[in-house]
């Protein structure tokens, strides 16, 4: 079992900067890839980045490639998300989840925190 539990979010301006983190309870963590996906109004969750479970491999969305970073620190059982370059339609709520790969499917995510709102505005 993980426990997931996101922060970092907020209200920013266009072209400016947050960093949202995961962090995770349970001894298992480092077993499992990480996903970072979002939610907006009226709209799919999509896709954002994922780290492997040792950190050597990530994936990003080509909305977020050259402005996200995901990063893992397996000691403190963290996921960062460092996000760059926000534009309005960056605007949603930010789930991490947990699965067996770092894969962009939402269905191979076993595990889900509750979300962190991120709001950018022009």
């Amino acid at each position: 079992q993980v426990q997931l539990v996101e922060s970092g979010g907020g209200l920013v301006q266009v072209g400016g900067s947050l960093r949202l983190s995961c962090a995770a309870s349970g001894r298992t963590f480092s077993r499992y890839a990480m996903g970072w996906f979002r939610q907006a109004p009226g709209k799919e969750r999509e896709f954002v980045a994922a780290i492997t479970w040792s950190g050597g491999s990530t994936v990003l969305a080509d909305s977020v490639k050259d402005r996200f970073t995901i990063s893992r620190d397996n000691a403190k059982n963290t996921v960062p998300l460092e996000m760059n370059s926000l534009k309005p339609e960056d605007t949603a709520v930010y789930y991490c989840a947990a699965g067996q790969s770092a894969t962009s499917s939402k269905y191979a995510y076993d595990y889900w925190g509750q979300g962190t709102q991120v709001t950018v505005s022009s």
